[in-house]
């Protein structure tokens, strides 16, 4: 579907699309090609229109990056998706109390929060939810302001963070009425008690609370960082939680805070469905997170184990062959498993990202590797790539001219040759005499995925 008509469908064909069409316009040119603008589209849309995504905004962000993440919110409104909007407000917190001549007060990170610090922090709050409401709103957006009524919480008896609640109950109704009125909705972390105390909740906290009961597609966090940095204080990009978290978290650079958010987020995306996944990165890059591949920032999803098998009795090749053709938009030679002695494979578990490595000659050849179209952006390829160059460090593959991920390739491959039909790739292997061979040998294979014309006729269906 073309995305002038995934908008079309969300504004209703009376509506005047001219703005939308601008915005898609520009987003088809900047950011990445038609196929994966539709692509992600088409999965917001269908995730409906008040579960599309809730973001969190810290308050760092409201006070020195609030143009761009006022613009980006207003794009996400013109194109129809209504995010649900949670905001901090702890630098603007703690400049407020010490103006009064209040120390903040921290306990392992958390705020203290007495009646003196309350009673200031429910009007921070209240002045934050309108400094971002009127600014929408000067762009054309129409928000609702949301300043409490949706958090019920407890306060902690044997706390000593005070008046800080924890989450017991969400009322989703006012959100759901505000998104339906075509209003982004935009909510303080202000919780209250069953016998009416107002109670401070951290908005990381009441973000998470908020997507558990809520089921989003997506759950982003915005930055000032703009993404979980690794030890070259480099962004991630992509986090396979069921293969890297305990790796991960077990670093010595990951400090204390984001190893914190890391927690809660494996303990978010536990208790989602499999689609969800949770995106880190700054204002200005929201869109490109969003809807590219590729992305700006750190998507962090559940994740697929990877499984490795050594040869194919226990490979299910109906769904492997399903994988290959429909991805790669060609027909397998019908003799292929047969013909083909797999050496290891690589493949996740719901069989939808895969690496088949055979042997020619005495090294190791990479068949094949294939995400599927739906799983573009998750990273489980980058997943399945690191198992594969762990598991073999020398091998070598070919690629055809045309293949978009060829960049990729390019970029981990040790060298490679060009021919006029294929792109020859090599990894670990340095001994010329070999490389010369295993690029002779991979341009004169024949293919083994072909269109239907090109079937061998003797085998053809």
């Amino acid at each position: 579907m073309h995305s002038y008509k995934i908008v079309d469908n969300i504004y209703g064909e009376k509506q005047n699309h001219s703005k939308a069409k601008e915005t898609i316009i520009q987003l088809l040119s900047n950011l990445a090609n038609p196929k994966e603008i539709d692509q992600y589209l088409e999965r917001f849309v269908n995730a409906g229109k008040t579960h599309f995504a809730v973001i969190k905004v810290g308050g760092a962000v409201l006070e020195n990056d609030l143009d761009n993440l006022c613009s980006s919110l207003a794009f996400l409104e013109q194109i129809g998706l209504f995010p649900i909007v949670v905001h901090g407000a702890g630098p603007q917190l703690s400049l407020k109390l010490r103006s009064s001549g209040i120390e903040p007060q921290f306990i392992d990170g958390q705020r203290v929060t007495d009646k003196k610090t309350l009673k200031i922090a429910k009007k921070v709050f209240v002045e934050q939810n309108l400094k971002l409401a009127n600014k929408m709103q000067s762009l054309g957006v129409k928000t609702a302001s949301i300043t409490s009524g949706v958090f019920t919480a407890e306060q902690e008896s044997e706390s000593q963070l005070g008046l800080v609640g924890q989450v017991t109950q969400i009322d989703l109704d006012p959100i759901t009425t505000a998104i339906e009125s075509g209003a982004i909705p935009i909510l303080s972390s202000v919780g209250e008690s069953e016998s009416g105390q107002i109670l401070n909740i951290n908005a990381d906290v009441a973000t998470n609370q908020l997507a558990i009961a809520l089921k989003p597609y997506k759950i982003i966090f915005l930055t000032e960082t703009g993404g979980i940095l690794g030890k070259d204080e480099k962004i991630v990009s992509s986090i396979n939680l069921v293969t890297d978290y305990h790796k991960l978290i077990e670093q010595p650079w990951l400090h204390g805070g984001m190893k914190l958010k890391l927690q809660q987020i494996a303990e978010i995306l536990s208790q989602l469905p499999s689609t969800a996944s949770v995106s880190i990165t700054k204002p200005a890059h929201l869109a490109k997170e969003l809807f590219t591949h590729k992305g700006s920032g750190t998507l962090l999803r559940k994740g697929e184990s990877i499984m490795v098998h050594d040869d194919i009795e226990t490979i299910k090749v109906k769904k492997l062959k399903f994988l290959l053709e429909s991805s790669f938009g060609k027909h397998l030679q019908p003799d292929y498993f047969e013909a083909t002695k797999i050496r290891k494979a690589f493949i996740t578990y719901c069989y939808r990202a895969a690496a088949i490595i055979t042997e020619e000659n005495g090294v190791a050849y990479l068949d094949k590797f294939v995400v599927a179209e739906d799983a573009k952006g998750e990273g489980l390829g980058k997943a399945v790539w690191e198992k594969l160059v762990n598991s073999t460090p020398e091998f070598f593959w070919r690629s055809q001219h045309n293949n978009p991920i060829n960049g990729f390739y390019s970029r981990k491959a040790d060298g490679f040759q060009k021919s006029s039909n294929w792109c020859v790739f090599w990894k670990g292997l340095e001994d010329f005499n070999i490389i010369s061979k295993c690029v002779a040998l991979a341009k004169s294979k024949p293919a083994t995925l072909v269109h239907q014309q090109q079937l061998n006729p003797i085998t053809k269906k």
